[in-house]
């Protein structure tokens, strides 16, 4: 049965429209968003579909066909931050964030659908907000842009969610283009789509969800992120990206014994970085020398932010060991997915060999595929 069947069979009548939103991978530039620094993510062709109609009753009807519960149903006018903590939480956010931004959504129709793997790090809830935003800006035809859109549902997820997350996963979903990695300066939005034609060169980028669920708004990304604002205030500097790479060893000495706080900053200078380095080289068309840039920001990860875990390392160690050309945990951390590129010569033995270091360390089997930089949200019927 396909999406529209499934709306029409729950709400009666057909949609007035199928969207879809991808889910994401971060190239480069991990826990940098949120520090008004630097981002490479691309989108995957996994997407989460939605089957849109609107109403005029301030009623909003919910359905997932991922989630084992029966239509949940809400009233537009009663939707207050942190009163759901459940799935719905993230489209009822985005009507939330439209309305107070003074949208005149008057209800809607909603069913979902996602191929976006849950817990993975791979940007499932973003997928949620921005199919959802999409299909209601276009529908009541709100003329909203991409990038704004994005900030609404940033604003959805930071407030009405209460996940501190930054502006990285909503503008992939949003923008990105296919065939692309998207460079995101996340403090004027400013954009450039970079050539990333991985199967053009021969190779291939591999995403690894290990299977451990991870959960943005379990603390420890909040600790994070309080860590970085304090590193920032100690240094007179509006957010971390203000400081200069070739300005790091002295902002560290002026940091003192604040030890805590100085491998946050050196974990988002150095990453800043980095992303600059991926994207001259992309330019440049070199593009098996981003692979030591990117074991380079796993070691970062790992030993000053702190965020990885035995499965991510594993993954990381057992590529390269395996003849990887580079490879890093990506997302929020704490588990998720992490990234090897790879000849497309290599890639089975490489996958191979992870799978068996699983099975040898009695982990839960990983789940293994390509990554294929694809299009951002768009509309299908």
């Amino acid at each position: 049965m396909s999406i529209a069947e499934k709306f029409e069979e729950l709400y009666g009548s057909a949609p007035e429209g199928v969207w879809a939103a991808p889910g994401r991978v971060n190239l480069i530039g991990e826990h940098t968003d949120y520090n008004d620094g630097f981002v490479m993510p691309f989108a995957l062709p996994h997407t989460t579909v939605a089957a849109v109609s609107r109403r005029t009753d301030g009623v909003l009807r919910l359905h997932s066909a991922d989630v084992e519960d029966g239509v949940v149903e809400l009233r537009v006018d009663e939707l207050a931050p942190l009163s759901d903590t459940g799935w719905t939480a993230y489209p009822a956010g985005v009507v939330w964030a439209l309305r107070e931004a003074g949208h005149a959504v008057t209800g809607a129709d909603i069913h979902l659908a996602s191929t976006v793997p849950t817990g993975a790090g791979l940007s499932s809830s973003a997928a949620l907000e921005v199919v959802t935003a999409l299909a209601l800006d276009e529908l009541y035809g709100l003329g909203i842009e991409r990038p704004q859109l994005a900030r609404l549902c940033q604003r959805a997820e930071n407030m009405y969610v209460g996940a501190p997350t930054g502006i990285m996963d909503q503008t992939a979903s949003a923008c990105c283009e296919d065939g692309h990695a998207l460079f995101l300066d996340t403090r004027d939005l400013a954009q450039q789509q970079i050539p990333f034609d991985l199967a053009a060169e021969g190779m291939r980028l591999l995403v690894v969800d290990t299977r451990v669920k991870h959960a943005h708004s379990d603390g420890e990304y909040g600790k994070r992120r309080a860590g970085c604002e304090k590193g920032a205030a100690l240094l007179g500097v509006t957010a971390l990206r203000d400081v200069a790479y070739d300005e790091l060893d002295a902002a560290l000495e002026r940091l003192g014994d604040e030890e805590e706080v100085c491998r946050l900053v050196r974990h988002i200078v150095t990453e800043n970085h980095r992303v600059e380095r991926v994207v001259s080289l992309l330019k440049a068309g070199d593009t098996r020398a981003i692979g030591p840039v990117l074991n380079e920001g796993h070691a970062s990860l790992r030993d000053d932010f702190r965020i990885s875990c035995a499965e991510l390392d594993l993954v990381v160690d057992t590529a390269l060991s395996a003849g990887a050309v580079g490879a890093r945990m990506t997302g929020g951390g704490f588990g998720g997915s992490a990234i090897v590129l790879v000849e497309s010569t290599d890639a089975e033995t490489v996958t191979k060999t992870v799978e068996e270091a699983f099975a040898a360390a009695g982990f839960t089997a990983p789940r293994v595929f390509t990554a294929i930089p694809s299009a951002g949200a768009r509309r299908l019927s």
